[in-house]
């Protein structure tokens, strides 16, 4: 049995007849029927039952149908993705992500993925608005945390890994925090998060200690980039992403505090629609978002 064979069978179900099949499949009605009696005969039963008028399936031609109709909606379904891997991405590819972390997207995988495909263009919405992926026309979105339960397909790309950072300058005058508990006692610089608690959960191995910056903090505001900025400005010390103290940090303007101790590493999934293949558009931004991530991998001393 082979998919010729199997296709001829779905052929003659779909078209209700061997001459209807033989029309689809632009050959003569004699071949068609004997390929399906020599498909009955290398079975040993009766996949047809045949009359003047009509055909209908028997109990294992029935069974044999659905199967057949699966195996070749995946072997098409091969090919279009064989086809979609060797496409030279282009077009146009719809972006969303968070306005903040979008400056990072922005920076690190955008940039380069357009210089590596010319003919690829991209239109990027970098909003704290929630966006509905499929009514609103775009490819994918990028969303830091965890995901919710949606009917949306996701592909982890890596995760944000923070530090605590200040500029030399802060150290030399106010000295260095030797334990998490300490950092009360120097001006802290604070993600403004919302509603949700001020609370920096540091982590060293098995050892936690919370860190309640609730109305202790120095600066309180809603950009990460702008804690970096009061960091190299050496107004305190500051909870930030590798990414965004990287150059700072390379620069010298920023060094890392207490090493070692750090929260949780936060994860990154890029979100798209549900569908068996991915457009070489977006298949290609995902594989380049990744392989950023891997290449962005936080060293032990910005821990």
């Amino acid at each position: 049995m082979d998919i010729q064979e199997l296709n001829t069978l779905v052929k003659v179900v779909q078209a209700g007849s061997f001459t209807g099949a033989a029309l689809a499949m632009n050959t003569q009605k004699a071949h068609v029927s004997r390929v399906v009696s020599g498909l009955e005969s290398k079975l040993g039963v009766r996949l047809l039952e045949r009359s003047t008028r009509s055909l209908s399936l028997t109990e294992v031609g029935r069974d044999l149908y659905e199967r057949a109709v699966g195996i070749l909606g995946a072997v098409e379904e091969a090919e279009r993705a064989a086809q979609a891997t060797l496409a030279e991405p282009r077009g146009l590819l719809k972006l969303s992500c968070g306005a903040e972390f979008g400056q990072i997207a922005a920076q690190r995988w955008v940039h380069g993925y357009l210089a590596r495909y010319p003919q690829v263009s991209v239109e990027a919405d970098f909003t704290s608005r929630l966006i509905d992926l499929v009514h609103e026309g775009f490819d994918l979105a990028i969303r830091v945390g965890t995901l919710p339960d949606s009917s949306l397909a996701a592909r982890r790309l890596g995760e944000l890994r923070y530090g605590l950072y200040a500029s030399p300058g802060y150290l030399a005058g106010q000295g260095s925090p030797q334990a998490p508990q300490e950092l009360l006692q120097h001006a802290l610089l604070a993600f403004n998060a919302g509603s949700q608690r001020q609370v920096w959960l540091l982590r060293r191995g098995d050892e936690a200690c919370p860190v309640n910056t609730e109305g202790r903090a120095r600066l309180r505001v809603n950009s990460r980039f702008a804690v970096c900025d009061a960091a190299v400005q050496g107004l305190g010390i500051g909870l930030l992403p590798h990414q965004v103290a990287e150059l700072p940090l390379a620069q010298g303007r920023l060094v890392p505090v207490l090493v070692g101790w750090q929260p949780p590493p936060v994860p990154v999934h890029a979100v798209f629609a549900s569908t068996r293949y991915l457009a070489p558009k977006v298949r290609t931004f995902i594989d380049h978002a990744v392989a950023s991530f891997d290449a962005d991998e936080a060293p032990d001393t910005a821990a």
